[in-house]
């Protein structure tokens, strides 16, 4: 008989969404990690988004609940638009799902995290790695991204918070800017489908949620112009913010010092990172 496993070691990495155009159901995996452990028995107060992914876990795996607690040590910045939140909860499903002898499966704790988050953009690259497409209907789509493609990260040293983000959005818009969002979408997506990232140009801009997240972060446009001036293919706000996020097939470093340059920040880093093609890790 297997001794009863007392802690699960789980590294989830950041993810960026959204890619412009493709609001709440594009996103791409990222070489930035966080690594969540949890172990049983009693500890620390959990915290709320604990909690919360513990009920939730227990409810759906059918399983009595059992004390634990947990800690999460990584690279990945809270409230940047990198997907802090689905790295604390993906590792704490993943992780309590080891401990109980994975009753549930890769999907199903994805699908849980983003029932928790709200929206599946980044639950879904930091599930399975790679990039992603969450439909409105139909199955989820995942892609691998070839190394040759770079992500320069704009990080600002202010947070925005997703709900602070998405009240700046508005409840109507434009027919036309719907279409050009939808068409754009449609473009990243092949793109990246076909790994032909040079079609990328031009199809990153947006019109349903940049526009009006431009008051939160107001180096956006030249910092995406810039990079663009030094060779990127687009770039795009990382989610809600505040990351400014960049592709580029060429001189990434020349990429981040004009980022750095065009946002007229007295404190930011500029990092380059390919994506993860992988997903959530069960460490040893």
């Amino acid at each position: 008989m297997m001794d009863r496993m007392n802690e699960a070691r789980v590294r989830v990495p950041a993810t960026t969404a959204n890619l412009g155009p493709g609001f709440d159901c594009l996103g791409i995996a990222l070489q930035l990690y966080n690594t969540t452990t949890v172990r049983r028995g009693r500890g620390p107060a959990k915290g709320e988004m604990a909690e919360e992914a513990a009920d939730l876990f227990f409810r759906e795996a059918k399983m009595r609940p059992f004390a634990f607690h947990w800690e999460v040590e990584g690279s990945v910045p809270r409230s940047r638009g990198l997907g802090s939140s689905v790295t604390v909860r993906l590792g704490i499903l993943h992780g309590l799902n080891e401990l109980g002898g994975r009753p549930l499966n890769r999907p199903d704790l994805f699908r849980l995290c983003a029932g928790l988050e709200g929206h599946p953009d980044n639950a879904a690259p930091a599930a399975f790695g790679g990039f992603t497409i969450v439909p409105g209907s139909g199955p989820l789509q995942r892609y691998p991204v070839d190394r040759g493609l770079r992500f320069v990260l704009l990080i600002p040293d202010f947070e925005i918070s997703t709900p602070a983000a998405r009240q700046a959005l508005p409840r109507t818009v434009a027919f036309q800017d719907a279409a050009f969002t939808a068409a754009n979408a449609a473009a990243v997506s092949a793109a990246f489908a076909t790994q032909n990232y040079s079609a990328l140009k031009g199809a990153l801009q947006d019109r349903l949620h940049e526009p009006f997240r431009k008051p939160l972060i107001p180096c956006l446009s030249p910092v995406i112009e810039a990079a663009c001036a030094a060779g990127a293919l687009g770039g795009w706000l990382s989610g809600s913010g505040s990351t400014v996020a960049c592709a580029t097939l060429r001189n990434p470093e020349k990429t981040a010092h004009a980022m750095i340059v065009a946002s007229g920040l007295d404190e930011a880093v500029a990092i380059v990172v390919r994506a993860d093609n992988s997903g959530v890790k069960i460490l040893a």
